[in-house]
């Protein structure tokens, strides 16, 4: 693949754009957030996977722009309710939650619940100047707290603790959930893509 110049971040989701530009800022690349096109792409995120509907953000984003783009899905899975969340993580409370509406939901239905186990999995979806589409994974195991902790990060951040640490993502300085977090670890493959090519 040729090299990148430009890079359209398929995004409306300010927390994940600021993500997305740290991670990725040692790449010789231009980020172009999405919500700075003139008419950004408005997608409706109903594929059954996140591969899928990272697949279709990229895509959407790249015809809007005429540039590469890159779109990712995240999806927090449960291992109490059988891996949901998962693909519904954005509206588990309904189609219009907030997201503390869907943190309030899982706290409900984890209310009594002992293992608490769960991971955080993100694909990643590359589609490049001839519309071919690559997509990358990563995944952070952790736990559910029983009540919200720290005002960073964004989403579920304030319930996820992750394996290994005693903070939650969002009592975490930004610089130190990057470096263990799903989505770094999607983009290393990524990068990994970008730095060696076909």
């Amino acid at each position: 693949m040729p090299p990148l110049r430009r890079l359209v971040l398929g995004t409306g989701n300010p927390g994940k754009v600021e993500e997305l530009r740290s991670l990725l800022a040692d790449l010789p690349i231009e980020l172009i957030p999405g919500s700075t096109l003139e008419v950004p792409p408005t997608v409706e995120e109903d594929a059954d996977t996140l591969a899928g509907n990272a697949r279709k953000k990229a895509a959407a984003y790249r015809a809007a722009a005429g540039l590469p783009a890159l779109a990712d899905d995240t999806g927090l899975e449960v291992a109490a309710l059988d891996g949901r969340p998962g693909v519904h993580t954005a509206r588990f409370a309904g189609p219009d939650a907030t997201p503390d509406d869907n943190k309030r939901k899982l706290l409900d239905v984890l209310d009594g619940v002992d293992d608490r186990r769960a991971r955080f999995r993100t694909v990643v979806a590359l589609v490049d100047d001839a519309g071919r589409t690559r997509t990358f994974e990563g995944v952070c195991t952790g736990t559910i707290t029983t009540a919200p902790r720290g005002d960073g990060g964004f989403g579920y951040d304030p319930l996820f603790r992750p394996d290994g640490h005693e903070q939650t993502f969002a009592e975490m300085p930004p610089d130190a959930k990057n470096e263990i977090s799903h989505r770094r670890k999607a983009l290393d493959a990524l990068r990994s893509f970008l730095a060696n090519g076909e």
